[in-house]
Order: C-alpha cells, then sequence, then structure tokens
C-alpha cells in the first residue's frame, strides 16, 4: 500500500472529469490581533463530478468551516472558491443565495422540516424559491420522494414520520432541484444504527445514478462507506485521497 504520507497533498492527479469543488489557497480567520483564530489555512481541493467524498477529522479541525465554505454558507477570508466553474468567493449574499438554492443541496443531522407541512409540501418549497410551476413542483417532488422510498408518504407531516423517514424527506429536498452538489452534514447523526445504514444507501444509490456527494462525519463507519476521504488537522488538508481503509489507520492514530 502506498505510504500514506505520501498522500499529504491537496489535489489528485486530473482524470479529465470536470471539478465541481476547486478551493485554491483558501484561509478562513476569525478575530483579529489576541483573538485571531485560524479556521483554516491555504486549503487547495478538488472534488470532481461524480465523487462521493467524507471530510473528516478531529473537532476543531476545520472541518465544518470547509464545509460551510464549500456550501457557499460563509465566504473565505482569502482564496478562490469555483463551484462548478464559477468563481463564487466574492459574490454577494443574494447570489449567494441563489448558488446555494440552484447549484446546492444541503442534508444536515436535524432535519429542518417545517412541522406543519406534509412531506410533499416541504420537498416542494425549494422549487417555490426556484420560480419552477406549481404543476412540475409537485411532478418533481413526488419523483423526489419515489426515490428515497417515501411514495406512500407523500401527506404526512414530520410528526408522523420516524427519523429515518424524515431525514429521507430532508434528502428528497436536496436532491429536488436537481443540484451539481450534494451536501451532508453529520446526516446521521440523529439516528440510530440501522436507520444509518439504510439512509447511507440511499447516499449510495444518488451517487450511483451521479450526483457529486461530499459529506461531513467523525464516524468512520459512516466515512468508509464512502469512495474518498479527505482529513483535516489544524485547519489544513494533510490527507486528500484517503481510501476507506487508509482512513481506518488514520482514524486510530488520531485516537
Amino acid at each position: 500500500m502506498q505510504k500514506l504520507e505520501d498522500k499529504k497533498i491537496s489535489e489528485v492527479a486530473a482524470t479529465g472529469k470536470p471539478a465541481i469543488v476547486r478551493l485554491e489557497h483558501i484561509s478562513k480567520v476569525y478575530g483579529i490581533g489576541e483573538t485571531e483564530v485560524i479556521a483554516l489555512n491555504d486549503v487547495s481541493l478538488v472534488i470532481e463530478a461524480g465523487e462521493y467524498c467524507s471530510i473528516m477529522g478531529a473537532s476543531g479541525s476545520g472541518k465544518s468551516t470547509a464545509m460551510n465554505a464549500i456550501g457557499c454558507l460563509d465566504r473565505p477570508t482569502s482564496g478562490r472558491y469555483y463551484l462548478d466553474g464559477v468563481d463564487v468567493s466574492q459574490l454577494d449574499d443574494a447570489q449567494l443565495a441563489h448558488i446555494r438554492n440552484r447549484k446546492i443541496g444541503f442534508v444536515f443531522q436535524q432535519f429542518h422540516l417545517l412541522p406543519q407541512l406534509s412531506a410533499l409540501e416541504n420537498v416542494m418549497l425549494p422549487m417555490v424559491y426556484a420560480g419552477i410551476s406549481s404543476s412540475e413542483r409537485r411532478d418533481r417532488a413526488v419523483a423526489a420522494l419515489t426515490k428515497v422510498g417515501l411514495e406512500k408518504r407523500l401527506n404526512n407531516r414530520p410528526n408522523q414520520l420516524s427519523g429515518g423517514q424524515q431525514q429521507r424527506v430532508a434528502i428528497a429536498r436536496a436532491i429536488v432541484n436537481q443540484p451539481v452538489l450534494l451536501l451532508a452534514d453529520e446526516p446521521t447523526g440523529a439516528l440510530d444504527s440501522r436507520t444509518t445504514h439504510e439512509v447511507m444507501n440511499i447516499f449510495g444509490e444518488l451517487n450511483r445514478s451521479g450526483i457529486t456527494i461530499v459529506m461531513v462525519t467523525h464516524e468512520p463507519e459512516v466515512a468508509k462507506t464512502t469512495r474518498r476521504i479527505v482529513w483535516f488537522r489544524d485547519g489544513e488538508v494533510v490527507y486528500s485521497h484517503l481510501t476507506p481503509e487508509e482512513m481506518l489507520h488514520v482514524a486510530v492514530a488520531a485516537t
């Protein structure tokens, strides 16, 4: 096996696939002077179309800050971020909101479903903001819920669904606008082991259908179901392209 030290690089060799995420020397600094905290330090990273990637690292390693930057939820202090070929580093708030709605699907640990709306209505909501017609909204929402196995739960409200079913609704909502990138932040953190397995199977099926997925997780058992692991430490990428087997060695060494 190639030595892990040899994998301390910020990019992999180009394969000819388009880069969905390209971070170029990204830094994020909070505070000034004695209160300054460097959350990201000169991070460069490429994630290509169709990849299924986990971001791992200890608490405070920078993985959540990186996720916020990739998701256009926060701007870098310096560096460039190209999402699907577009430099989004210096876009204003309205432009970033448009990018998030059209280009990125989000899945969080907490499901963030509106309790007064049905599963179908929750999934239709992002398309309202995208200006999609009501008839197309319904058709696409039904298709997305069917893809995650909830075609018989369209009219159930969140309190009528299990935790795993609620996360499936959240996944359907994330993919309904046909994003170029699906971002998942600890998506199994609130689930039991059986439901975690079911949800990870859905992510795997979505990736096999061609969706690019980036997932932040602290769980090695979750990360090893992905194809590539990026490991953060002290705000830097120390391993950019670990296999699941190599990740387990790094995880043990980090404990």
